[in-house]
């Protein structure tokens, strides 16, 4: 695909992503926080991606997280942003928020400042809700990317949810 602002490997992972979740009619949502919309840009770049794709969160700032996606200032204070607890209530919130059958929250450290010692640059938090499942199963994980600038920490989170976003028969 030559029309498009996005990088090719970017959007050859959304087309897997959809055409995957198209073969079992799943449809599927994000919540995004460092990613800033590249994953829904990615999945909405191809031409038929409203079949699967319902909705995208860009919730930035701590509050945007509060007040769309309900996520507790407790949870946010206690654990902070770029945290399990954070992911997972984002991506609840995504589910309840819509008709997905599956989302997925992203929310990092794409620099190139805000890094700490224990949430350096590249620090990303995923999490995947599915509906109807069990709530107190938590699929959430904790990635530290290699700070290659502001750009590719970007491009490797939103490559790792559109993975995530992969039905359970394809994932690795």
């Amino acid at each position: 695909m030559t029309d498009t602002l996005l990088p090719a490997e970017l959007v050859d992972a959304a087309r897997r992503v959809l055409d995957a979740n198209r073969a079992v009619g799943r449809r599927v949502a994000v919540a995004e926080s460092c990613t800033g919309g590249l994953v829904s840009a990615a999945l909405t770049e191809l031409p038929g991606s409203s079949d699967v794709f319902e909705a995208g969160f860009v919730t930035y700032s701590n509050e945007a997280k509060g007040s769309v996606l309900k996520v507790s200032g407790d949870v946010l204070e206690t654990f902070g942003s770029v945290s399990v607890a954070t992911a997972w209530s984002m991506a609840q919130a995504v589910l309840n928020a819509t008709a997905a059958d599956v989302a997925v929250a992203i929310t990092g450290v794409a620099g190139p400042g805000g890094g700490s010692e224990r949430k350096p640059v590249g620090t990303v938090v995923f999490a995947r809700a599915e509906r109807d499942a069990d709530p107190s199963d938590v699929h959430a994980e904790r990635k530290t990317f290699p700070d290659t600038g502001r750009g590719g920490v970007r491009l490797q989170a939103a490559l790792c949810a559109l993975e995530l976003l992969m039905p359970p028969s394809t994932l690795p």
